[in-house]
């Protein structure tokens, strides 16, 4: 087929769009890692861009020496599993049911799930009930609050209702409970929604800390956001018997952006592995109301 003068102006015109918005979210990016690999003297004279400057280790070396920083990226890494694979069981749970044309009272439950996305108590109200219900300092205030995202069961409810009914009717006459049909027939073919929810949920979890803030003081339950968020605001809040000698080797401005780098690539390093579901994921819901 060949494109007409005009459709080969849009084309290029949404080219220079994308690569403009490729640039912005990739600009900061290599910045921050320049920063967190350049010497003392480049960063102080405003010397880095895009490209380290008298390239050094020393602030990747501090970062890796702290303990606690360690220690934040381990307990971060198991609660973002612990809460993406809860997560993902309470969503497949919810959404199936509502996927069923025959659910007794299926409209009020939506109405009353739905209410909830544009609704909430507040942050005192929150904290009050978390505090009754003697969560505080629990690991597990890190993962009930936040396990259930109702834009990503709508999203799965909705692509379960595109799969012919056709399917599940024939199970049910070879036998096949409801447990069976989900296991068997909706669940493997829901394989890039799933993917594309968990990477959701994931992601969620790994860059969230504002509960962590209100919630948590004991610091073996600090988050590696909620220790990147201390480190950036409060440089002395990073426990080193050596840090005197450590600041005078390394500015604060490369010591933070490596914390932040620390932070940011292991997840980073999880969207090549999904990378093939999450455009098909991300829109397949929105096929059908």
């Amino acid at each position: 087929m060949i494109k007409s003068k005009k459709t080969k102006t849009v084309d290029w015109i949404i080219v220079i769009f994308a690569l403009l918005a490729i640039c912005i979210c990739i600009f900061p990016v290599l910045n921050v890692m320049a920063v967190s690999l350049s010497s003392n003297s480049a960063i102080t004279n405003n010397k880095v861009f895009l490209l380290p400057v008298e390239f050094t280790t020393k602030a990747y070396s501090y970062v890796l020496s702290d303990a606690s920083v360690v220690r934040s990226l381990f307990f971060t890494t198991y609660l973002t599993l612990v809460c993406t694979v809860l997560s993902m069981v309470i969503t497949i749970l919810c959404a199936y049911p509502l996927a069923q044309t025959k659910l007794v009272g299926k409209k009020a439950i939506n109405i009353v799930i739905i209410i909830t996305m544009y609704f909430n108590a507040g942050i005192i109200p929150d904290y009050l009930n978390v505090k009754n219900l003697n969560l505080l300092d629990n690991f597990w205030v890190l993962v009930i609050p936040s396990c259930l995202s109702v834009f990503n069961m709508i999203i799965l409810k909705t692509f379960f209702r595109s799969i012919p009914e056709s399917l599940k009717e024939s199970a049910k006459l070879d036998g096949a409970t409801h447990w069976t049909i989900l296991s068997k027939i909706y669940l493997p073919l829901s394989t890039p929604v799933l993917a594309t929810l968990a990477l959701f949920y994931a992601v969620g979890r790994w860059n969230g800390f504002q509960d962590a803030l209100f919630y948590i003081s004991n610091r073996n339950l600090y988050t590696i956001q909620l220790k990147l968020y201390q480190i950036v605001n409060n440089l002395s809040s990073i426990d080193t018997h050596a840090e005197a000698n450590v600041v005078s080797m390394v500015t604060s401005e490369s010591m933070k952006a490596a914390t932040v780098m620390f932070a940011t690539v292991p997840i980073l390093l999880i969207y090549p592995w999904l990378q093939r579901y999450f455009i098909e994921g991300a829109t397949i819901g929105a096929v059908k109301g």
